[in-house]
């Protein structure tokens, strides 16, 4: 059983304490797909704050591109800048969750991601109505030069494409090999070589000493 426990992992990584393979976390799935959630805010965040705001050559003030709606530019700048900062955030975490060792922890981190994964979808999903419907009414005569209308695209396009970005699976299904959180108690530590496991051995089949045979514990 104890070498059971040090050859295996649990939710999505390998025996902790094991060596990090860059190649290995880079091929992961959601690897990739935090990679472009990460692009994407970046995107989102420049094409608002650079190119987000315009004037007519009558006025000083600039305004909004949305409809001159400081509040959808508020939004997006606001959000892509706290996305990609949480990008980077659960990245460092994929690094560091090989090491470790507690299958509490463990489950404690993959329902962090899967919780804010859910939350930036959603948070996407308003972002690109807002933005898509202020642009949609947006006036003409508001930007007779037509500035910014590729940034205002793109901001709204890649909000989108964020929506599915974020939307993904529990990332301790790109292992090759899982172990379910029942197949341990609760207070065990993947690495303790001392620790035991719920398994049982069944004693299906097994006969008792009613008819005449001894009955053997294994």
């Amino acid at each position: 059983m104890d070498e059971m426990q040090q050859g295996i992992g649990a939710y999505g990584a390998g025996r902790a304490g094991g060596a990090f393979d860059l190649l290995t976390f880079i091929q992961q799935p959601h690897t990739g797909l935090r990679l472009v959630s990460w692009l994407f805010s970046l995107v989102i965040f420049g094409c608002v704050s650079n190119e987000g705001y315009i004037n007519r050559p009558d006025e000083v003030k600039e305004f909004c591109i949305f409809n001159r709606n400081q509040n959808a530019c508020n939004y997006a700048v606001g959000m892509g800048s706290l996305a990609f900062l949480s990008s980077m955030l659960f990245l460092a975490l994929d690094v560091y969750f090989p090491q470790i060792s507690s299958v509490k922890d463990r489950k404690k981190a993959v329902l962090a991601d899967v919780g804010a994964s859910a939350f930036w979808a959603f948070m996407w999903f308003v972002g690109f109505c807002l933005l898509a419907n202020q642009w949609q009414v947006s006036k003409p005569d508001n930007n007779p030069l037509q500035e910014g209308g590729d940034a205002a695209r793109a901001a709204i396009a890649f909000s989108f494409f964020s929506i599915f970005t974020w939307d993904y699976t529990d990332p301790s299904e790109d292992a090759a090999a899982t172990v379910p959180y029942s197949s341990y108690s609760a207070g065990d530590d993947l690495e303790s070589p001392g620790g035991t496991g719920s398994y049982q051995q069944s004693n299906e089949g097994v006969y008792d000493g009613s008819a005449g045979y001894q009955r053997q514990e294994y």
